[in-house]
């Protein structure tokens, strides 16, 4: 193999390697879905698609600390599983056992995601599994593809 030709196969593996996972493009027409943090709808093409059990935090823990923890179970789940993290979620239902926290939670899921948010739903209920819990989060994700 002559010097060149390797050098092209090297660069190749190497972009391949540092692209992202799959491309997805997010449908928010308006400033809403920004400002609240989701998309309305989120396209893609090809991939595996993870679905994401719903993940909960320490009940003992604040609602913050239950919200990180959540997030960081998610995104080692989709990185075990051959995405590239967070930002591999095409949707997610938000269950809050405090209609108060809603807003909150919108701003502490703006430091996870970066602008292409997933399509999503926030519900409040009366209860989760264990006293004490505030907040579950399942989704879905897609990884690989194109």
């Amino acid at each position: 193999m002559n010097l060149g030709r390797y050098l092209s196969l090297a660069a190749l593996v190497l972009a391949s390697s540092i692209a992202p996972a799959f491309a997805k493009q997010c449908y928010a027409p308006d400033q809403r879905p920004q400002q609240r943090a989701y998309s309305q709808a989120v396209i893609t093409e090809g991939g595996k698609t993870l679905w994401l059990a719903g993940e909960q935090g320490t009940p003992t823990a604040n609602f913050d600390t239950q919200v990180k923890e959540i997030f960081a179970k998610l995104d080692k789940t989709i990185k075990a599983n051959g995405g590239s993290g967070l930002d591999d979620m095409v949707t997610m239902t938000v269950f809050i056992t405090d209609v108060r926290l809603g807003d909150h939670f919108t701003e502490l899921r703006k430091q996870m995601f970066r602008g292409c948010y997933p399509a999503s739903a926030l519900i409040t209920v009366a209860g989760l599994a264990q006293p004490g819990l505030l907040i579950e989060i399942q989704g879905t994700a897609i990884v690989g593809g194109k």
